[in-house]
């Protein structure tokens, strides 16, 4: 099947090739936007590899000194070495580390590095590092930071944080821009480093599909492959919902916790509410009433429902999926995990494409989620923190890594299209699926938009997520109201 799949996905690829760049600024655009912030914190973006990053806080329940006992603090790489701080609210990301760190001493026996990982709650970690870096003193030598508290942590620039620059430029030619830029500061530098892209893509339950609708599951691939637009998407859908006829089944869920789904709207459309650093944020775009509006039609008519508890990245949601009530879904590619714990029955039933656009041509992806690391000026020897931090994450060693442990989509383009790498029957997610997901992240690598995170972000996505919201897909408020609503909201922050 794979290989039949291969043929098709290549074919798909000349068309992307066509397609639009990269939606989102250049080296001087903000951090992507914290719309998903809440997606990602709460519902955990990272948490595809373990994390919980809104897990509760664990200090909180307990006095300080308790609570910091139980704070898990490993210990990787040469006691005789440099020794660095590692900070992180991601278990496995300080195992990532520690596993890059055995084998820069093997290939560095000159300039070894020792370096203790420690895993804080979410909220503890940004508060404790924002605290000691306006404090001057107590920062790590290297910290992740997730995306939608990025404009707090870059804020400082020259006094907080150390460019990446000089570090990343060998890795540069390789790496997805947008996903680059995300964590550029205003003054064009790079401060953070990503893990992965967080590729935007359609998620299709073939197996489900085919029972349904009496066809082979290479005959509902060829019409998944068919679809280009929104309005394709929906005819399937609704070909879908006539042949099973059965209460309760949808063929997707809309969220009313979440902001996904407008991210792929606005980059579609290469617009961004925020603004960008000089500008104003408008939640009256058009991509935003186009999506809202359609959205609200599909509710109406039956082709979707609410995503129970608000969006798909909760347990209600993975339990939603399980029992079939929805058969197709967008998420970004880290989603692939959720599967993979959360999910395993599913394996083999499932397929990855790319998603629909309002109008052939327009971009049909955006980088959702994330985390930059970034190296203080507090480091003990900076250069060599942001040396040895960008070789972990960027170089062909590090990604292998990110992919098989933490089942991220790797920033670095050169091993999307290496046989070696992105066929490899043996990592658990090529297993998972019915096609190679590389197959389809190589296919749109030109269309991968992004949406950025500025300081008006956090009032944007608490607006969204707890009110506009439900107020359109829950109670069918009209959409320009709505939005106006949100935007007066908007207006007095800003």
């Amino acid at each position: 099947m794979k290989k039949k799949v291969l043929a098709t996905l290549l074919s798909t690829a000349m068309v992307a090739s066509a397609l639009i760049g990269c939606v989102g600024g250049g080296q001087n655009a903000p951090a992507s936007d914290g719309a998903v912030a809440g997606d990602e914190a709460a519902a955990g973006d990272e948490a595809a590899a373990g994390d919980d990053a809104a897990a509760g806080d664990e200090a909180a329940a307990g006095d300080e000194a308790a609570a910091e006992e139980e704070i898990p603090t490993s210990t990787f790489g040469d006691p005789n070495g440099t020794h660095m701080e590692m900070w992180t609210f991601v278990e496995l990301h300080g195992q990532h580390y520690g596993n890059m760190v055995e084998k820069w001493n093997e290939q560095n026996p000159d300039r070894t590095i020792e370096i203790t990982c420690t895993t804080y709650p979410y909220a503890d970690m940004h508060t404790k590092l924002l605290t000691s870096l306006t404090a001057g003193t107590g920062a790590p030598d290297i910290c992740d930071v997730e995306i939608g508290q990025f404009p707090n942590v870059v804020a400082g620039l020259d006094t907080w944080l150390v460019p990446q620059d000089d570090n990343a430029a060998p890795y540069l030619d390789t790496m997805v821009p947008a996903r680059m830029d995300v964590y550029a500061g205003s003054d064009g530098h790079y401060y953070g480093i990503p893990y992965h892209v967080g590729a935007t893509v359609m998620y299709y339950n073939v197996a489900a599909m085919a029972e349904a609708m009496g066809a082979s599951q290479e005959d509902i691939i060829a019409k998944i492959d068919a679809v280009v637009t929104w309005d394709d998407y929906v005819a399937l859908g609704q070909e879908y919902l006539a042949a099973i006829a059965t209460e309760g089944k949808f063929w997707t869920s809309v969220d009313t916790a979440g902001c996904d789904w407008l991210w792929i709207a606005m980059a579609e459309h290469g617009e961004d509410w925020t603004g960008g650093f000089d500008g104003t944020a408008n939640v009256q775009l058009d991509s935003v009433k186009k999506m809202l509006t359609m959205q609200q039609e599909w509710i109406n008519n039956g082709l979707a429902q609410v995503s129970p508890d608000g969006h798909t990245d909760l347990e209600a949601g993975f339990q939603n999926i399980l029992d079939h009530n929805i058969v197709s879904f967008p998420k970004a590619m880290w989603y692939m995990s959720r599967f993979t714990n959360y999910m395993p029955e599913e394996s083999g039933n499932w397929y990855i494409a790319k998603c629909p656009v309002f109008e052939a041509g327009q971009p049909c992806s955006v980088g959702i989620g994330g985390t930059g690391t970034v190296v203080t000026q507090q480091a003990g020897d900076p250069d060599l923190a942001s040396e040895f931090l960008c070789w972990a994450k960027m170089s062909e060693e590090g990604e292998q890594l990110i992919w098989d442990n933490l089942g991220f989509d790797v920033c670095n383009t050169a091993l999307w299209n290496d046989d070696a790498f992105a066929h490899d029957d043996n990592n658990q997610y090529n297993a998972f699926f019915i096609n190679y997901p590389y197959d389809v992240l190589y296919s749109i690598k030109d269309d991968i938009g992004a949406v950025y995170t500025t300081a008006i972000s956090p009032t944007i996505n608490e607006q969204f997520c707890n009110i506009t919201l439900n107020d359109i897909l829950e109670n069918g408020v009209d959409v320009e109201e709505a939005l106006q609503t949100a935007q007066d909201v908007v207006d007095l922050e800003q």
